[in-house]
């Protein structure tokens, strides 16, 4: 176990968030996350896990022990006509997807480009170009910190919905590996809005690797470089409406996107911000982008506070305006909530 104290945070959050931890603890298996828990309870410290940290806003100094987990390791088996591949929670997703797709799996192309951890992916229960990661996850590894005893979840007891997971509501479970059933045989989901349009401009028939190809110029194309301008991608869920506030929304904007989901329906918080005339508002040093409604950025300096009061700003105005409840998508990191 790697301890360091004081350290520094603002190139651990693609936020670029400055801020700071009392011991950043680097966990290279589950011993060591063991090692890290009592490490934190000797200092009566909480303990707070931080992965590739592309999905979340530290909203200041953390009095606490920070453990990212860099557990690595990948392995495929072959069942029938399924890849079956497992990888440990500290590998990089972006890299993840293309090394399934070198060894022949189909499936993930379309979650392409996505920051973060393999870990992560399922507590956000990522999806992106209508494909969510649910559809995929055979099940997941972790580390109960209350009991201290690993276990394993089938996909249903992951408790997965829109964007997510029983991961974010149980801060004591630590995810350590996950385990996907992949096909073997391709079978393209390219009816996304501008997949097609992307694929023909390519002038590339669809395949795995042109898919995961065409929606990484796709997302880099309309969403900022988060190594260039600090971001956590898109900050605020689709909103999922009844029947009654679909109504609502309909009778003061009629223009609203408005699109089936399930028994009920949703609509975009991108378009909700940009019609409130949101897009490009700064508050302090963080903004609304001015391209992507749905995305705050760092203009330079900016703090968790500023970030928080930005998205507290366009929640009040949506509401008060179209009568709809935004819901950031990334957690909050601050150390309040695990005194």
């Amino acid at each position: 176990m790697r301890v360091v104290e004081h350290a520094a945070l603002r190139t651990l959050n693609t936020f670029g968030i400055v801020a700071s931890a009392r011991f950043l603890v680097r966990a290279g298996n589950t011993a060591d996350l063991l090692e890290a828990q009592d490490f934190a309870g000797a200092r009566s410290l909480p303990l707070m896990v931080l992965g590739g940290g592309s999905n979340v806003v530290i909203a200041g100094d953390l009095d606490a022990v920070v453990v990212i987990p860099d557990l690595c390791g990948m392995t495929v088996e072959r069942d029938q006509n399924d890849l079956v591949i497992e990888a440990a929670a500290g590998e990089n997703w972006a890299e993840f997807v293309q090394r399934t797709i070198d060894v022949g799996a189909c499936g993930l192309e379309n979650l392409a480009a996505i920051p973060g951890s393999v870990g992560a992916a399922p507590i956000q229960n990522i999806g992106a170009y209508g494909v969510e990661l649910e559809r995929f996850v055979e099940h997941v590894e972790l580390l109960d910190l209350a009991t201290r005893e690993e276990k394993l979840l089938s996909c249903a007891q992951c408790e997965f919905a829109y964007r997510d997971s029983r991961f974010k509501r149980r801060t004591n479970e630590i995810v350590t590996r996950v385990r996907l059933r992949l096909a073997s045989q391709f079978e393209p989901m390219v009816d996304y809005p501008g997949v097609r349009e992307e694929l023909a401009a390519m002038g590339i028939a669809p395949s795995p690797r042109s898919v995961h190809d065409a929606i990484t110029a796709i997302r880099w194309r309309k969403l900022p470089r988060p190594d260039v301008l600090g971001n956590a991608g898109s900050f605020f869920k689709n909103p999922i409406l009844d029947a009654a506030q679909k109504d609502a929304l309909l009778a003061v904007a009629p223009a609203a996107p408005i699109y089936a989901h399930g028994g009920a329906y949703k609509t975009s918080a991108a378009w909700l911000i940009d019609v409130c005339g949101l897009k490009g508002f700064a508050l302090g040093r963080a903004a609304v982008h001015r391209d992507h409604a749905l995305v705050l950025v760092n203009l330079g300096g900016a703090t968790g506070a500023e970030v928080l009061a930005l998205a507290a700003h366009i929640r009040d105005v949506v509401h008060a305006r179209l009568g709809v409840v935004l819901e950031p998508e990334p957690r909050v990191l601050h150390t309040d909530q695990q005194r």
